[in-house]
């Protein structure tokens, strides 16, 4: 009688073990996973995260060194040919430079410029400019990250990881508004 009452606790135990186990493994699926991408300068992300956005707009963007004055706005594509978020927004992006009327677009890519250029080519897209620096230097948390820039360089808007059809609807409609406000 004692044995069938230890094979009893035995069971108990190894099923509230598997259950316990379970439901971790739900928490750090949930919290690390799909909500959070390892640290770094080109992470990649699946979904935006408003808060993020948010803290981008309003900021400088002179360490990137473009001549903002060529434009009443740039669209910045802050992209990394290891993300594969970035090359599947790549119809998006073929759809920007397509629609974009006077707005530039320029990529920044921790690879150098001609790497960027190579990688963009294959995924045809067509950018008025590539340049390189390690993209944590303007601030992206993750690619791709859209910043859409005025003309004295300030971040009007911006938008992080790969793009819902609406959220694509959404940046082509902001972009070919052109930015007359401050």
């Amino acid at each position: 009688m004692l044995s069938n009452f230890n094979k009893k606790i035995e069971l108990i135990a190894n099923l509230t073990i598997i259950i316990v186990a379970s439901l971790l493994a739900v928490v750090l699926i949930k919290d690390h996973l799909l909500t959070r991408a390892p640290v770094g300068a080109s992470r990649s992300v699946s979904q935006p995260r408003e808060s993020e956005n948010q803290t981008a707009n309003g900021t400088n963007l002179s360490s990137l060194d473009v001549d903002w004055k060529q434009s009443k706005q740039t669209l910045v594509l802050a992209i990394s040919s290891t993300c594969h978020f970035c090359s599947e927004s790549a119809p998006f992006y073929r759809k920007l430079a397509q629609q974009k009327r006077n707005t530039r677009l320029v990529a920044v890519l921790p690879q150098s410029e001609a790497d960027g250029q190579e990688y963009l080519s294959k995924l045809g897209v067509s950018v008025d400019e590539v340049r390189q620096l390690p993209l944590d230097k303007i601030g992206v948390r993750g690619t791709p990250t859209l910043f859409l820039v005025d003309d004295s360089g300030v971040v009007r808007n911006s938008w992080e990881g790969k793009l819902a059809a609406e959220q694509e609807a959404d940046v082509l409609s902001t972009v070919l508004t052109i930015l007359t406000s401050r």
